[in-house]
């Protein structure tokens, strides 16, 4: 079961103190607010996996794509927005008529109408995360205390299971072939390798989006073990990168990562030879 009948179904479920955790006065009217979709389960930190997962929508690829309603949703809310105030918490820059902050290392905006303003190629795996960010962050600075995707709260209901196809996977699969990976996402990214973290092989982090540092954990297959990869968040995330937010910016960056893996690979294959 992932969608509820009722609020009471919901209700049923939880552990009904009223801490107010979650934002709500009352458990019922989380149970009513998650009923109407506009909180996710998990929000609640009280409640336990069986019952995230009992109501926790497992979401297509078919139904991720139709995402355009989405972002002119996002897009209709930017003259409400002040945008100066976000160029303060995002070390951005605003002239009075758009902002402008670093996206993937390039310049990427809106303007008070809410008309994106870029020179790179707009989709939808950046522009979601970056309206989300815009319009929903908060502007936390990281606190340095990484966690992973199912420790997040607010992740519009994607499942752990669901991102770990979607995006470790991926990434995974890439960087057992091609050794230069890591290196080069240092590069795009703007990150860096550090050492020690969680006892992996390697560990970079990178800075796509800002104030939302992603650290990616990769551990080399050894006598026997198979290859494995982990992508840690700090735990401010979802605070700043709220909604489809971090799902989407991840999911982007693992497809970009495969693009990158394919241009490498036509590039040892057909590169002249020098005698």
């Amino acid at each position: 079961m992932s969608k509820p009948k009722n609020v009471m179904e919901v209700f049923r479920h939880l552990e009904k103190s009223n801490c107010k955790a979650c934002g709500e006065k009352t458990c019922l009217a989380f149970a009513g607010a998650v009923f109407q979709s506009r909180k996710q389960i998990n929000e609640c930190p009280k409640a336990d996996e069986s019952v995230i997962e009992l109501f926790t929508h497992e979401r297509s690829n078919d139904s991720f794509e139709m995402g355009d309603d989405y972002i002119e949703d996002l897009k209709a809310k930017i003259p409400e927005i002040d945008l100066a105030d976000v160029a303060a918490h995002y070390n951005g820059k605003f002239d009075g008529s758009r902002l402008m902050l670093k996206i993937l290392g390039k310049d990427f905006g809106i303007s008070s109408e809410g008309r994106l303003v870029t020179n790179i190629h707009v989709n939808r795996f950046v522009a979601v995360p970056f309206l989300e960010l815009v319009v929903n962050g908060k502007g936390i600075d990281p606190t340095g205390e990484w966690v992973s995707f199912r420790e997040l709260k607010k992740t519009a209901g994607f499942s752990y299971d669901f991102f770990h196809r979607q995006c470790e996977v991926g990434m995974k699969r890439v960087a057992d072939s091609y050794p230069d990976l890591f290196e080069d996402l240092v590069d795009i990214f703007g990150g860096e390798k550090i050492d020690g973290m969680l006892g992996a092989d390697i560990d970079v982090v990178l800075h796509p989006f800002p104030k939302v540092p992603i650290m990616i954990c990769y551990w080399k297959p050894e006598d026997g073990v198979e290859s494995d990869l982990n992508i840690y968040f700090d735990k401010t995330a979802d605070s700043n990168l709220p909604g489809r937010g971090i799902y989407t910016a991840c999911y982007g960056i693992s497809r970009m990562i495969e693009r990158l893996s394919v241009r490498h690979a036509e590039f040892v294959t057909y590169r002249p030879r020098v005698l």
